[in-house]
């Protein structure tokens, strides 16, 4: 299939595709050059542009793809090795959510202080006495 079919099947643009290609997360299993130098697709590259939209979803980066496929691709990848990957990525999800609820509660008590200071001004002031964070 070319490029155009490619990209109608996964939701992705031409574009994305070539630069996945580009950066090596497309290669010679994922397509052949036809005698007019144009890139053939075929199923796996279905399957391996899905793929890496599921892992992007879930915050993986294209250099960490990139990475584990290539480690798949020399099997020197175990199952117990991506499962190792998939757990770190969990870690640092969760530190960053730990960062963001912090982040809400700041705003969230700034938005509440400043609403004080429109409608209870004497509310506002005993919040400045012991506010939340540092």
């Amino acid at each position: 299939m070319k490029i155009k079919e490619l990209a109608e099947k996964t939701g992705l643009t031409a574009y994305t595709i070539r630069y996945y290609e580009k950066e090596g997360l497309l290669d010679s299993r994922h397509f052949q050059r036809d005698e007019n130098n144009y890139r053939n697709y075929n199923e796996k590259a279905i399957e391996r542009l899905k793929l890496i939209k599921k892992f992007q979803s879930v915050g993986f980066s294209l250099v960490e793809l990139k990475e584990f496929f290539q480690e798949h691709t020399t099997h020197s990848a175990t199952n117990l090795e991506a499962i190792e990957w998939i757990r770190q990525k969990i870690g640092e999800i969760e530190r960053k959510k730990d960062e963001y609820d912090q982040i809400i509660g700041k705003l969230n008590w700034m938005l509440e202080y400043k609403l004080a200071l429109v409608n209870d001004p004497q509310k506002a002031n005993s919040m400045l006495i012991n506010p939340p964070f540092d």
